[in-house]
């Protein structure tokens, strides 16, 4: 698996459990666009740097992730990231709205 597949998934999942998990829909559900796409962006930053974190602790190879902890590693780090904000902002974009979603949307509206 590739740094840029293994953070298109992760961007992917993110936004899924955002969209669809109960607790976390609806809170995020509360929240203005700009808002949203901010707290998405810190959580796939959150996950790049822990990734990150664990090529540099010399556990990435335990976990299958292909990164290393470099200035090469650095700059698949940053490609990876963007291609996860891609993935999830898509995702979340073309996603069908949970209950929680839409009446968190209407709330807002009032």
């Amino acid at each position: 698996m590739t740094a840029e597949s293994l953070a298109a998934t992760a961007g992917v999942v993110l936004s899924l459990i955002f969209s669809y998990v109960p607790k976390f829909s609806e809170w995020y559900g509360l929240k203005d666009d700009p808002t949203k796409r901010l707290i998405m962006l810190g959580m796939l930053a959150l996950v790049s740097l822990a990734s990150f974190g664990l090529a540099c602790g010399g556990l990435a190879a335990d976990f299958g992730l292909p990164l290393n902890c470099d200035k090469t590693g650095a700059i698949a780090l940053l490609r990876a990231f963007a291609v996860s904000a891609i993935a999830n902002q898509a995702t979340y974009t073309l996603s069908p709205w949970s209950r929680s979603r839409a009446a968190g949307r209407s709330m807002r509206a009032q």
